[in-house]
């Protein structure tokens, strides 16, 4: 996790700061850390989910988000940018504004060095806890693998690891399946 740009500052202060500031941050327990760019590698990857997802639930009442909504995980203690997000049904905004959603029923991280650990520890941690969450997709942006953890019917969640190409890794929330060939499209590896 990055270290913290300023530290025991309420919620409320957080979002004014947010409102005014040029860059994103997260909020973490009273602690702002600045979100620091991302490579080419991430954004492409990105950018294929986002595709992905739109072109496959566009006949479906979701809604899938980029990078730059703010994402409510714990009211006054925890607020993130998670690197796509999508809602189905009605958005549910938290604190009576329109740039931050609180039930998304999956997320899609893609991992870097900088922020692996804290992506699949408290993070996932904190993600486990948002009541419409189904699905939690980590993508590695270094070689082929992803991990999707879905939460089944009696609230454990399970995991599967995926790395070749040929694989298609289930979102059973949403219903379908993300081939790895469309997910890593025109990325290339050392």
């Amino acid at each position: 996790m990055l270290q913290p740009k300023q530290t025991d500052i309420p919620a409320k202060a957080y979002f004014e700061m947010e409102d005014q500031a040029e860059t994103k941050s997260e909020y973490f327990h009273g602690e702002i850390f600045a979100m620091t760019g991302a490579s080419v590698r991430h954004n492409l990857i990105a950018s294929n989910l986002i595709a992905d997802l739109n072109n496959r639930l566009r006949e479906k009442d979701c809604y899938v988000f980029p990078g730059d909504i703010k994402l409510q995980v714990d009211p006054d203690r925890h607020y993130t940018y998670p690197d796509v997000s999508v809602v189905c049904g009605d958005i549910e905004y938290a604190e009576n504004r329109e740039d931050i959603i609180a039930n998304p029923i999956a997320i899609f991280e893609i991992l870097s060095k900088s922020t692996s650990d804290y992506d699949l520890g408290t993070k996932f941690m904190a993600y486990r806890a948002i009541p419409s969450l189904r699905d939690y997709v980590v993508i590695d942006q270094y070689s082929v693998f992803a991990t999707p953890f879905h939460k089944n019917e009696v609230g454990q969640w399970t995991l599967k690891d995926f790395e070749s190409l040929d694989d298609a890794v289930p979102i059973r929330s949403l219903g379908l399946e993300m081939e790895l060939k469309e997910i890593y499209r025109r990325i290339e590896f050392d």
